[in-house]
Formats: C-alpha cells, structure tokens, sequence
C-alpha cells in the first residue's frame, strides 16, 4: 500500500491514489470514465457521460447557499505516458508506482500523473464531503486534453449549468491565472522512393538522450535542450564530415513535451569511418558544456547495428536535415508587456523519417493570435522550401484576461484571509481548457489554479505535497464565498 495515503490531507491523497491504480493515458481512458461514473453514482449525485466522453457530476447547493452562483470545477481525467528508456512499464495496463522523497511524491521511472490527478482528486473530495459550504456544484472532468483537448472542443453548449468555471489544472500554489496561450498543430509529411545502400557499407544507431524534457508551454523558457533538435544538428554534422547516408530519424512522442530522447542510423564507408568514435565522444562533451548548467547529462552514444535494406536518398536525407535545422523552436517572442512571460513558441515535437515517409510535427504556442499565424506562416513555408505538405490543425485561441473578473476579486481576498499574503495573478504559456470552454460558454467567469508541481510531462515530474493542503483548503473557501447570483 503506497505511503500517499498517509499524507494530508487524507481525503485527496486517498483519492490521487485510487487514480494511480487506474490506467489513463490519453487515449485510453475507458477504465477512469466508468471509474469516476461509479464515483458520483455511489454519492447519489446525478452522473454522466457526455457525447465527447467527458464525466459531468452535479452535487445541489448546501442549505443556505442556493442564491450564490454556480460553480463548475474543471479538470481532465488522462495523464502523459512517458517513461524513462530502462522503465518497463505499460501504460495502459500498469499502475503508476509512487513514492515520497523529502517533500515531493514521485513516481518511479516515469510520470506521476499529478497532471491532472491532484484536480481530479480534490473535485473528488469536494463532491464526498459533507462540510465543504458550497452553492449549486458541477464537476467537469474532461477527456483527452494532453492530445489535444478533445473533451474540451467536443463539449456542446448545453451540457453545463454554472456561472463560474475553477479549472484545477495550474501547477504553481498562489498563483491565480486568468489567460493562455492559444495553440495550432503543424503537421509536415513527405513521401519518398527508398534506396539500397551500397555494398560493403556499415551501420551505426547514434542515440541521444539524457535531456530533462518538460512542458512545452511551461518549461520552454528555460533553455531546455530538444533531442530532435540536437540529433538533427550531430547528424548534419556527420553526414558533412564523415559523408555517411541516413537510413532513419526518430525522435519525441508527444506534441506538448519537450523530446528527450532521439535516434537516427547511419550507413558508412568502412574506409571513411577514421576517428568517428572520438568524434562523438568529443561532440558529446561540447553538448553537455553547451548546455551546463541547464542539462547535466546529456548522453550521445553509437552503436553497431544491422545494415538496413534501404535508406534515404541522398537529395530527400538533405532536405530533412536541413529543414529540421531550419525550423523554428523554443521561445520566438516574449510579451511586450508581460517582458518576464513567453509570447510565442514552437515545440520540434515528433520526427519520424524511414521506411519511404517523413513525418514531422509542432506545436506552436502564442497569447496573441496574429503571432500564432505568423509563426504557422513561417514554419509552413521552412517545410514547403523542402517538398513537404504541410497541414495545419487542432488551433484554438487563447484566454484573454479579464482583470476585473468578480471570482478573481473574491479569490484574491480569501487567499489573502487565509495564508496571509496576495496571490500572483498570472497568465500562462499552455494552453488551458479555459480558451476552448470559454469559446463555447461566453458568459463564464473563469480561474486556473492548482498546488505545485515540477517537471510534468517527464518522468522527473513530482507533486510538492505541502501545497496540495493549501490548494485543498484554497477550493473549500472558495466554493464558501462564491458570490450570490444576481
């Protein structure tokens, strides 16, 4: 039995535990909608299943408080499947392994799901409790929102009730956001007639790894570094000084995490391979003082391996290479305003080159939605220049603040009340469900807040379990002073 439970408050982490147990990982998320169903059917509240696969569980008001508005707590039910290369672990079959180190809980070898289970399972503790003060209740637990937030765009407009929306999915206690980062999926495909190496050639499998990865809305400012990037840079490299030919590049898995691991296998001429071993050696010491202090363990190795029956031709291999140095990723722009927040980004996200396809796909990121156009502008036109069609799709705008908002006033004075000091009202660079719910329902008045937590989307992602208490406690006051309704 994991030590979690032992932790306070009880009623949270009992709940975060029971979801640790349950397989979800985007795309299969079957086992937690049934479970959260049940959830709400053993408390007798009313518990369904929307048309988009979204949970939707309605408590009634506490006597008292039926003239205050309705409040909707928000949070999405799959996490981020990453694992560390030497994990065994199946996602959709294994539960995630937890344990506490110091004042964090952690999984072992990959991610906690913390992203959004600690949401999930304080709304959880809301709806069981029978002395949290609160007016007419709904708890929204949206499905698929780290492929893509399909729970959110597929939510029609007449499944919610409340008046004000409190989405669970922030990651820093005491910090109140109140807009974000809208988003557009890019998509670049090319298909190629393969060729066979010539005879005599030899293959390697160049590996890196080692990165820290990360969010790459929240994470993307601090100079992380990007496997395919990377990989991209050392096999142009190689391909210039030691004219070897690529077979195949694969790298990242997850359009919103920074790629932390990648490889690619080359063929060569025995006769040409002189100093190649020394070579990587030395590229991998460079990367690593390149980097320092940001990353400390960036891992770049070669290895034998078979010879492939085909590889890529020589004008395709150059295009590829060249577009993946080319293209835009990390930060574009901060906010002019806002000098310390990312405007606009863009995540080097998947690369999948062999077998006769290259497929390489981004997700770009910004506040301002003419910048979000001009970076998709730009980034189709880098993978036009290399034959490459280019499709662009899943875009959704960001949450524009509204700093008079009347929750956000209540917020901001309860945190005060409780913990003694102001909330920092912020806006983030990720994308929320807030922009794509608030496109649906116009009229709601919207918060994003959560405890804090460190590196999700990785396997390095942990839950600091003194702020899980104050963000509980944080909802409870809340749901106490919500205003009456006009």
């Amino acid at each position: 039995m994991s030590t979690i439970l032992q932790l306070a408050p009880q009623n949270v982490w009992k709940h975060f535990y029971s979801l640790t147990q349950i397989p979800r990982p985007s795309g299969h998320v079957e086992q937690v909608t049934e479970f959260l169903v049940n959830f709400g059917k053993g408390l007798g509240l009313e518990s369904f299943v929307d048309e988009a696969g979204n949970v939707i569980i309605r408590k009634p008001a506490t006597p008292g408080m039926e003239n205050r508005k309705g409040v909707i707590l928000q949070a999405h039910m799959d996490m981020v499947p990453q694992k560390n290369n030497d994990t065994v672990h199946d996602f959709t079959k294994d539960p995630i392994e937890t344990y506490i180190d110091g004042d964090w809980v952690k999984a072992k070898g990959t991610t906690l799901g913390a992203d959004n289970g600690l949401g999930v399972a304080v709304a959880m503790a809301v709806l069981e409790a029978a002395d949290v003060k609160h007016g007419p209740l709904e708890v929204l637990i949206t499905k698929d929102e780290e492929t893509g937030m399909y729970g959110a765009f597929g939510l029609k407009p007449d499944v919610l009730k409340g008046d004000i929306l409190l989405n669970l999915d922030s990651e820093e206690e005491g910090e109140l956001y109140i807009g974000c980062a809208g988003g557009i999926d890019i998509t670049a495909t090319l298909a190629y007639k393969e060729e066979a190496p010539a005879e005599g050639l030899v293959a390697r499998k160049l590996t890196l790894k080692g990165l820290r990865g990360g969010h790459s809305g929240l994470e993307i400012n601090e100079g992380r570094g990007n496997a395919n990037k990377l990989l991209a840079r050392v096999t142009h490299d190689l391909l210039m000084e030691f004219d070897c030919q690529l077979a195949s590049f694969e790298g990242g898995n997850m359009r919103n995490a920074i790629p932390r691991e990648a490889h690619a296998v080359l063929v060569f001429n025995p006769d040409d391979m002189e100093g190649l071993d020394a070579y990587i050696r030395e590229y991998e010491v460079q990367l690593n003082e390149e980097y320092a202090p940001i990353e400390s363990n960036i891992s770049l190795k070669m290895e034998e391996t078979d010879t492939p029956a085909m590889v890529v031709p020589e004008e395709i291999q150059d295009n590829m290479i060249n577009v993946l140095m080319a293209c835009q990723d990390g930060v574009m722009r901060m906010i002019p305003t806002v000098p310390d927040t990312v405007e606009t980004s863009s995540n080097l996200a998947i690369v999948l080159i062999g077998g006769g396809k290259a497929e390489i796909r981004i997700l770009a990121r910004s506040s301002c939605d003419t910048m979000k156009d001009f970076l998709a502008d730009s980034l189709t036109s880098c993978f036009s220049m290399a034959g490459m069609k280019v499709e662009l799709s899943g875009g959704y705008s960001g949450w524009q603040p509204n700093v008079h908002s009347p929750i956000l006033l209540a917020m901001k004075e309860s945190y005060k009340e409780q913990f003694g000091v102001e909330p920092a009202v912020k806006v983030i660079h990720a994308g929320l469900e807030c922009g794509i719910i608030g496109a649906t329902y116009k009229n709601l008045d919207m918060i994003s807040f959560g405890p804090t937590l460190r590196s999700p989307h990785s396997p390095d992602e942990r839950a600091y379990i003194p702020s899980v208490a104050k963000f509980y406690d944080f909802v409870v006051a809340t749901l106490a002073k919500t205003p009456v309704k006009e």
